[in-house]
């Protein structure tokens, strides 16, 4: 799933700053005040002037009229049938949100599953009473043990009332890699227990993972990010189907 299927969950929060209103034509300015956030401009052809911009938690592209009083709003296609709007909507509106929400996710309190220095790394947000993120896990076996990827694993606390417990234990271990190795490795035969009492420290990481999973919209796990070879974005949303698999981990 391309990133721009998550834009009504993350695009509003993410987005590169507009430009100043004082920048733009008077049509444009209409638009804006209507609550298109112009994020860049970009060439267009016979004269007209393009705009990227985020409206409605979604990437648009405007096209000033030579006479620069009428905007047109929509994909253009030139006579081969090429979107002469995507290139400029993902260098302007989805490459700085993609590179916004990865910082934040590698800035997350996350657990390691596979070597450091894998080629490639794909982030979830998982829950340990979540039977999806387990079945995630024993997917990617082959992709972990052979070195070519690390999952990193942003414990969260939604499916049960002991799962913020059970997801400060593993923060808290002191080793979170092995424990998480061995709570999904074991499965529902999981013997991981619930902290009772949370340390401040472990609290604020795992509040700070439910923020985060809250500002972009969120509601279920594992929700899975990864980049493609394109360097671009992508996200899953559940387990993902077996020919699914190669597009998120590589190359097996």
């Amino acid at each position: 799933m391309r990133l721009n299927a998550l834009l009504p969950l993350a695009l509003m929060a993410f987005t590169a700053p507009a430009l100043q209103a004082e920048e733009l034509p008077k049509a444009i300015e209409q638009l804006q005040a209507k609550g298109a956030e112009i994020k860049g401009t970009f060439d267009a052809p016979n004269g007209l002037k393009g705009y990227a911009a985020a409206y409605q938690n979604n990437g648009i592209a405007l096209y000033l009229t030579p006479d620069g009083k009428h905007v047109l709003v929509g994909s253009l296609f030139d006579e081969q049938g090429k979107d002469l709007s995507a290139e400029p909507l993902e260098k302007l509106v989805y490459a700085p949100m993609s590179k916004a929400i990865w910082a934040k996710m590698e800035k997350s309190a996350w657990i390691a599953d596979g070597r450091d220095d894998a080629p490639r790394k794909v982030y979830l947000f998982s829950d340990p009473n979540c039977p999806y993120c387990n079945m995630f896990w024993e997917q990617a076996r082959p992709w972990v043990e052979s070195g070519k990827v690390q999952l990193r694993h942003i414990m969260v606390g939604i499916i049960r009332e002991d799962s913020p417990g059970k997801s400060a234990a593993l923060l808290a271990a002191k080793d979170p890699a092995k424990a998480l190795q061995q709570h999904e490795k074991a499965g529902k035969a999981s013997t991981l227990k619930p902290l009772g009492t949370i340390p401040e420290a472990v609290r604020q990481k795992l509040e700070a993972n439910m923020a985060l999973m809250e500002e972009m919209g969120l509601a279920a796990t594992p929700a899975i990010f990864y980049q493609n070879d394109k360097g671009q974005l992508q996200s899953q949303q559940g387990a993902p189907r077996p020919e699914m698999l190669g597009q998120i981990l590589g190359k097996r």
